[in-house]
Order: structure tokens, then C-alpha cells, then sequence
């Protein structure tokens, strides 16, 4: 059978997934809620849009903005970063990954001209139709004028009006395109995709993401910042460094259980029944469809051929 075949039969076959669950909806309502909230002289997180958004401000009123909530909050968006920061000249927006959580400034941005900053494969995923298996969703393709115009490849920085912006890919965590972007002068660190900070971190495999690889970006986060950074998950309260650490390890333990599941031959039914998650859940809740989607990432991942 081919791969999306035989993937969509294992996926047919989840009670969780006849439910019709899902974790990146579109069709949201718009938010009245959108806060923001200063994180140093510079930086502020606002929250309520979709997705955590951190705007940085020049000395001469340049903003940086990283990720864009959902479209539907544009506007709103938009008007709250104008009040809140008293500029509206944002000169670079970042996507830390491809969804549409992360995207919604895109179209209104680009079409003035805006740089928009991404991985390469962030921008390539923009560019085409996307159609998971678990959802019954077809994301199309934004306008050419919505999708990053700046990409990267592995790691970098440049400067913002005065500051220094570092960014890195890390490779294939939650997407294959996740960046991070640290300011080291606030010692703050915005993590992207990679950590959310109000449920499990779901690995959207079919777009280049696998929970080993989970792993992997959390330890990239661990090794960039130190005990005093602040780490901006892409959804939830701004963490510690000690927070990100335990994170880290509980990834690590459910990775090690959900890879010898699969080793051992056992089904996504199977994983679900061994309950890898179990202590956890008391503190993140229901874990299903991630330990459904993980198990599968580890059979797209260590059988891409199958």
C-alpha cells in the first residue's frame, strides 16, 4: 500500500479520530481578548490572538514581530500592537512555523511590503494545499504575496535597528521548518511550535515533525539560554528555564515508551492502551490524539517508504 494509504487505515481505525478531534482549527472566532503584556523595556508578549505574539521595539520605533495568531485577528491584532507599542512601522514579521496560528499577519503585512522571515520549508508548506489525514481540512495555499519573501536554512542572526535577533532551525521537532528566536540582550527566548505551555506539544508529522525529534528541539532551546532566560512557548504563560528543563525529560520519557511500543510491532490502538502519558496527564491533560499522532510520527519517521 502507499504511504498515505496505509497511514489513512491505521487513522481510520482510532476511535479518537472518528470524533473528529483535531488541535489547529481555522475556523476559530475572533478574539476580544487580545492582551499585551511587557516582558522587558522592549519586549512585549500579546496573548488572545491564537498564539503567543512578541513584538520588539527600536529606539527609533521599528517593530519586530514574531508569529501572528490567527488571520481573524488581524485587524484587532494589529490595532492593540499599534496602542500598546506607540508605532505601527513593523518592519520584519517572523513565522516561527507554518500554522495558521503563526500566519495570521501574513497577508495583511506582506501585501504592504513587510519583510516576512521564515525557514525555507516553513515558506515551501505555505505555498501549496495541505490536507492532513487526522482532520477533515484542506489548508490552501496563501497568496504569493502572504508567503515568507526571506528564508533561512540552519542558523543566524541580524540586526534590528540596534539589536541583535538570533534565530535557528530545529530541523524536525514539531514541523520540519520550527525556528527559535532569541534576543540575547533581554535574555528572552521565543520558542515557536516546539513548546506549548497549556497542553501537549503535538507532532504534526505529516508536515516533517516526529516526537524524537521533539526531543531534540527542546534540548536545542536548553542549550541557547541559561537559568535566568524566559522562554515564550507558542501557546501559554511564559516559562523558566527549570520549567523547560522538566519539559524536556518528560518528553524523553514518553518518546523512550512510545518508540518501543512501536518496536515491539504494537498498533496506535495498542500505544493508547499502554497509557505511555499517564502520570503526566494530572498536569496536561487529555493525551490521546498525541499519543496517537506520536506513534505515527515514529512509523513516518523511521519508515518513510512504507
Amino acid at each position: 500500500m502507499k504511504r498515505r494509504s496505509l497511514l489513512q487505515s491505521i487513522i481510520k481505525g482510532s476511535p479518537l479520530l472518528v470524533l473528529g478531534a483535531t488541535f489547529f482549527h481555522p475556523a476559530r472566532s475572533a478574539s476580544n481578548n487580545i492582551q499585551l503584556v511587557p516582558l522587558s523595556g522592549s519586549l512585549s508578549l500579546l496573548t488572545g490572538a491564537g498564539s503567543n505574539v512578541l513584538v520588539k521595539k527600536a529606539s527609533n520605533g521599528d517593530l519586530l514581530v514574531i508569529d501572528g495568531g490567527l488571520e481573524v485577528n488581524a485587524e484587532a491584532l494589529l490595532s492593540t500592537i499599534s496602542e500598546g507599542m506607540g508605532s505601527d512601522n513593523i518592519t520584519t514579521l517572523m513565522n516561527t512555523h507554518w500554522h495558521r496560528e503563526q500566519t495570521g499577519l501574513n497577508a495583511a503585512l506582506g501585501e504592504s511590503g513587510v519583510r516576512i522571515f521564515a525557514h525555507e520549508n516553513t515558506r515551501q508548506w505555505l505555498s501549496v494545499e495541505v490536507e492532513r489525514p487526522w482532520e477533515d481540512f484542506t489548508f490552501n495555499a496563501l497568496p504569493s504575496s502572504a508567503q515568507p519573501n526571506d528564508t533561512f536554512y540552519h542558523y543566524g542572526d541580524f540586526d534590528h535597528s540596534g539589536s541583535i535577533v538570533q534565530y535557528g532551525h530545529m530541523v524536525q521537532a514539531h514541523t520540519d521548518g520550527d525556528m527559535y528566536v532569541y534576543f540575547p540582550e533581554d535574555n528572552i527566548l521565543h520558542a515557536g511550535g516546539v513548546v506549548s505551555n497549556e497542553g501537549y506539544s503535538h507532532v504534526d508529522w505529516w508536515t516533517g515533525g516526529w516526537i524524537g525529534g521533539l526531543v531534540d528541539g527542546l534540548e536545542r532551546l536548553i542549550s541557547i539560554g541559561n537559568q535566568d532566560t524566559r522562554i515564550v512557548p507558542a501557546n501559554g504563560p511564559v516559562m523558566s528555564m527549570s520549567e523547560l528543563l522538566a519539559m524536556r525529560d518528560m518528553y524523553a520519557t514518553i518518546f523512550e515508551r512510545v518508540r518501543d511500543l512501536f518496536m515491539a510491532a504494537q498498533s496506535p490502538q495498542d500505544t493508547l492502551d499502554a497509557a505511555p502519558t499517564a502520570e503526566f496527564d494530572p498536569q496536561w491533560g487529555n493525551s490521546d490524539l498525541f499519543v496517537l499522532l506520536a506513534h505515527q510520527s515514529v512509523l513516518a519517521h523511521y519508515a518513510p517508504d512504507a
